[in-house]
């Protein structure tokens, strides 16, 4: 056993979402969206060096020592699974895991909206997932993965880096490939998935053009391309598809967009008012000939009025969402004001230390 199990141990048990390792100070967890630091002592370059090292093989030491930094997974038998990135800082090595729950949560155990529901009963389509990171993205699309594999017969191809959650099959198949160790890059991947006889391809992250280019071509070439952006808001979303593109090409994009975009899914995640946990808000916006003729015209500075409009087609905002979490009294109305930018001064306690549970 490494020995960093320990501290991965404690995360599970106290149920935070991340680790951080950084040299010169103790080991913190991410608890309800707030750092902690553990009751632990200060950790010098050469003992996180100890610790990240040991559960790495040599192949990603290898990359790591090239590069500087690190995107991997390691898992944790009977435990869980986490992702990890590995980097270096001014004091010496550090290292971030984020806990994946060995079993993935349905999306009735998410309270996922029926909207977002809705988005996977189509045949072809781009449908986006979004939100800064931590927000939840990728157990949102675990679930509609999910969700797919439990209801119809389809070849699913996922392009991840690195793999979070795993998928076994059920009435689909599903062949998982990892950035760096299957594939050289999410765009040689995608290329290669076009070959591949697939019906459901997920993309980790639309990086850069090569990889947005593709699949848009994929989503028009009769596919369901499911992707990621690190995006705020649903027309936020559209604009930085569009903007990745040189001017001279954005009309031809914005018309490939508005003839294969199916759905972007928004999403953020708040602190729960009675303290336990946090609660997940969405934005939902649907391609209707309305959406797809704002796209094509690049007035997306009306989409957020469509979003309103559409709430017979289940289309929601995050305001009228985050609105009804306050009324259900989930979200503090503070934290909610905060976020929707009516609110700008706030205050924060200073943590206390998280004891280590007695051996």
């Amino acid at each position: 056993m490494a020995a960093i199990d320990d501290l991965f141990k404690i995360m599970v048990e106290q149920n935070a979402s991340d680790l951080h390792l950084t040299s010169g100070a103790p080991p913190y967890l991410r608890l309800h969206g707030k750092m902690m630091p553990l009751n632990y002592k200060e950790l010098t370059s050469q003992e996180v060096q100890g610790l990240l090292f040991e559960i790495l093989t040599e192949k990603q030491k290898k990359s790591f020592i090239e590069k500087w930094e690190l995107d991997c997974a390691y898992t944790v038998a009977g435990l869980a699974r986490f992702r990890c990135n590995i980097f270096m800082q001014r004091k010496g090595l550090a290292g971030v895991f984020r806990i994946i729950p060995e079993k993935i949560k349905s999306a009735q155990e998410l309270n996922l909206p029926q909207g977002i529901l809705d988005l996977i009963d189509c045949d072809r389509g781009l449908i986006l997932v979004t939100g800064p990171t931590g927000s939840g993205k990728s157990t949102t699309l675990a679930a509609m993965i999910h969700e797919i594999n439990m209801n119809t017969e389809s070849h699913i191809i996922t392009v991840e880096d690195p793999i979070e959650f795993v998928h076994q099959n059920i009435k689909s198949v599903i062949n998982q490939r990892e950035v760096g160790s299957h594939t050289k890059s999410f765009s040689n991947a995608l290329k290669a998935a076009l070959r591949e006889d697939p019906d459901i391809m997920l993309v980790g992250e639309l990086r850069d053009l090569e990889t947005i280019s593709l699949a848009l071509t994929a989503a028009e070439t009769g596919h369901i391309v499911f992707g990621t952006l690190h995006t705020n808001n649903a027309a936020k979303t559209i604009d930085r598809i569009i903007d990745v593109f040189p001017s001279s090409q954005q009309a031809q994009i914005r018309t490939m967009l508005s003839e294969s975009l199916r759905g972007v899914v928004a999403q953020t995640l708040f602190p729960r008012a009675d303290g336990q946990g946090r609660v997940a808000a969405y934005e939902i916006l649907k391609s209707t000939k309305a959406v797809a003729n704002l796209i094509r015209e690049g007035k997306i500075h009306q989409i957020p009025s469509a979003i309103q409009t559409g709430t017979s087609s289940g289309m929601v905002s995050f305001e009228k969402y985050i609105d009804d979490l306050v009324k259900k009294g989930k979200v503090a109305p503070h934290d909610a004001k905060l976020f929707l930018g009516k609110e700008t001064e706030t205050t924060s306690a200073t943590p206390n230390a998280i004891k280590r549970p007695a051996s």
